[in-house]
């Protein structure tokens, strides 16, 4: 504790630090209060009232209300959040592999990004052309017509513009939250979207087991239990495979390289070099099948309810088998194995046994394949993991909890976070050090 104490005194005597912390909290808090502007123009009890009857129960849309902080059920101006922004990233990146102009900008650095990143802007608000009339359809198809106060084409162009404008600016504050902040930004709004939907989940939890006499506060008091060991195990097991991962790394000859001096180093392979963003941009692409069940066709209509129950055999199949092929794609576009070879060659550095070049990007990529794949099944079985608990009783918004994509980001999320404020904390040190030595060079 005196440690924790400690180190929160550093956090917030340095100035830069402090300045970013508190910007990213004050962004996140503007998010926030967005979430509860209501869309003009509609009864907004009416409107809340029907919609948050149609997520409450979870599911696919109770999901899609957690990702956005409640905004969804409760007809917000970023009702649709930062989704639109995912889905248009997971394209961008997905058209990068097919697409020579994109593969281009991917290898001109900082111009190159820039401009993929303005392409994303565009086709996000393409997207949000294509999502906000799916959501306005679904207010008309559940709110009275004499709950609207201004006539149709009124309220759906008006309603258009906002959507558009709320999901601008919800990117804007993403990107502005990355670049000025502390964290991800796109990844922090969607953890804060899910820790707001936290509260009202466990009160549902606990109205439905004492009402039902269903254990009362007993069995409350085992499922938190229940669910502070269930991070336990998955801090424990993300400890104990990586450890493994990294053993297997150093003992082969991948995981161990020479300079021309000969001294031995090793080249830094991860468990999990993507992070939460195999879970996210998995979970986007699944909310695509859902959209199915409004079809006229009885086939393509039943596929569309088969994958709107996120509890259901086939979506859990399908979103495990995305996650897993999410991890290998992110891996591969952020590990680039060609490009550590030729940097290790130009560095003189090797792989015993192993030909400088091609043969060692191979290698390397070989290792990393290996290491990847035990991190993208605890990935997707950590993912499915509400889908089995739920059978034990809980709530579909609780369950989410357990594990799941909600567990998940929050935990991950955090943990990068962390990251970020550690190395702030020990360049500090380090330039404190080295300002030390400096003075002491200059008096001697």
């Amino acid at each position: 504790m005196k440690k924790l104490i400690q180190t929160i005194k550093d956090i917030w005597s340095i100035e830069e630090l402090r300045n970013k912390i508190l910007l990213t909290l004050g962004f996140m808090a503007i998010y926030r209060l967005a979430a509860q502007v209501p869309l003009p123009g509609i009864d907004i009890n009416v409107a809340q009232a029907a919609l948050k009857n149609q997520t409450s129960g979870g599911g696919i849309l109770g999901l899609l209300d957690m990702f956005t902080g409640g905004a969804f059920a409760q007809a917000s101006i970023v009702a649709l959040g930062i989704m639109p922004y995912i889905s248009a990233s997971i394209v961008v990146q997905l058209m990068g592999i097919a697409v020579p102009y994109l593969q281009k900008l991917q290898k001109d650095g900082e111009s190159g990004r820039k401009k993929i990143n303005q392409i994303t802007r565009w086709l996000t608000i393409a997207i949000t052309m294509v999502q906000g009339p799916a959501y306005i359809t679904n207010i008309y198809q559940l709110i009275p017509s004499e709950a609207f106060y201004i006539s149709g084409s009124m309220f759906w162009l008006s309603s258009m513009v906002i959507l558009t404008a709320g999901t601008i600016f919800a990117m804007w504050l993403g990107e502005k939250i990355t670049d000025k902040g502390i964290g991800n930004g796109i990844s922090l709004l969607i953890m804060i979207g899910i820790i707001a939907r936290f509260p009202s989940s466990f009160i549902q939890e606990v109205v439905s087991k004492v009402t039902a006499s269903n254990g009362g506060m007993i069995m409350i008091l085992l499922e938190v239990i229940v669910w502070f060991l269930v991070i336990l195990v998955c801090v424990y097991l993300v400890t104990a495979v990586r450890r493994i991962a990294v053993q297997y790394a150093r003992k082969t000859v991948a995981g161990n390289i020479k300079s021309v001096a000969g001294s031995r180093d090793y080249i830094p392979l991860k468990l999990n070099s993507s992070g939460v963003m195999p879970i996210i941009f998995a979970q986007a692409i699944m909310f695509a099948p859902a959209l199915l069940a409004g079809s006229d066709n009885e086939s393509v209509k039943s596929i569309g309810i088969e994958f709107s129950n996120m509890f259901g055999l086939w979506y859990n199949l399908l979103f495990a088998f995305l996650i897993i092929i999410f991890s290998y794609f992110y891996t591969a576009i952020t590990i680039p194995t060609n490009k550590m070879a030729d940097d290790l060659k130009r560095s003189g550095g090797f792989i015993p046994g192993i030909r400088p070049g091609k043969d060692t990007g191979d290698m390397l990529d070989r290792v990393l394949s290996l290491i990847t794949f035990p991190g993208s099944l605890f990935l997707a079985l950590v993912a499915i993991l509400p889908s089995l608990v739920i059978n034990f009783g809980l709530t579909q918004s609780w369950a989410l909890f357990y594990g799941g994509t909600s567990l998940l980001i929050m935990v991950g999320v955090a943990i990068d976070t962390i990251q970020q404020i550690n190395s702030h904390l020990l360049n500090r040190h380090y330039d404190g050090l080295m300002k030390k030595g400096t003075k002491r060079k200059s008096v001697s």
